[in-house]
């Protein structure tokens, strides 16, 4: 079973824990064109690792490979993020399967679910949580 965590509750991880890291698993568009998390104030840098590879939304098939060479280490608290959760669960459990121990997912994402207009990133998520982020 993987742990949802609330965005909060992983931001204070990344700042208490050496051995926390944010594992973006979004497409290099969503990095570019709707932003990423800004790690400045815990001394870290997101990983950003594609789930499924942009257009195509294919799986990524070296994914294992590049939470290594990103130089996560198995024994590392690795907190996964998307746009809403989905894509992040699924690469959390790949990479508990894979032998990496303490894994788990950021609930609602980086924007989040929609709201009644059909917008993300004012009902839950690292945006609408206010964490710090940056556009491209």
């Amino acid at each position: 079973m993987i742990e949802d965590l609330a965005p909060r509750q992983v931001w204070e991880a990344l700042m208490s824990n050496p051995d926390a890291a944010l594992c973006d698993v979004r497409t290099n568009a969503e990095w570019s064109f709707v932003g990423v998390p800004d790690l400045t104030q815990t001394g870290k840098q997101p990983v950003l690792v594609q789930w499924q590879i942009y257009p195509t939304m294919q799986p990524n098939p070296k994914f294992l490979e590049a939470l290594a060479a990103a130089k996560l280490e198995h024994s590392d608290h690795i907190y996964f993020i998307c746009r809403s959760g989905a894509r992040s669960m699924a690469a959390a459990m790949a990479a508990k399967a894979a032998g990496y121990k303490h894994v788990y997912n950021v609930k609602d994402g980086f924007e989040g679910p929609q709201d009644a207009r059909g917008h993300r990133g004012n009902v839950g998520g690292w945006k609408a949580e206010g964490l710090p982020w940056k556009q491209g």
